[in-house]
């Protein structure tokens, strides 16, 4: 079956950063598209990044564009997000994502991923 396991998330002080992992098994993820997506203590699960398996594609929220880069390496089958200039509002649980890519292209939305990792902890002190 499908498995996405992430890693790397941790305690760091406001503007480090730390490298999550998502290690995906279980079938082809060719044509799929993998996101990250977060959820803070109260609040809702929002999207944070999405890449094309090919890589040839990403798309960013607005919050952390500039700051977090996603990526792929197929031959380890695994995604990274790579989170620059941390701040104490991106604290959450992080979760890893995969989905068909839709007609509108990589998607920003819960509902357009088929699985999910159990998610890493990423807490940015102060």
């Amino acid at each position: 079956q499908v498995q996405l396991v992430e890693s790397g998330g941790g305690l760091v002080q406001a503007g480090g950063s730390l490298r999550l992992s998502c290690a995906a098994s279980g079938r082809t993820f060719s044509g799929y598209a993998m996101g990250w997506f977060r959820q803070a203590p109260g609040k809702s699960r929002e999207f944070v990044a999405a890449i094309s398996w090919s890589g040839g594609s990403t798309y960013y929220a607005v919050s952390v564009k500039g700051r977090f880069t996603i990526s792929v390496d197929n031959a380890k089958n695994t995604v990274y997000l790579q989170m620059n200039n941390l701040k104490p509002e991106d604290t959450a649980v992080y979760y890893c994502a995969a989905g068909g890519v839709g007609p509108g292209g990589l998607g920003r939305f819960s509902s357009e991923y088929d699985y999910w990792g159990q998610g890493t902890q990423v807490t940015v002190s102060s």
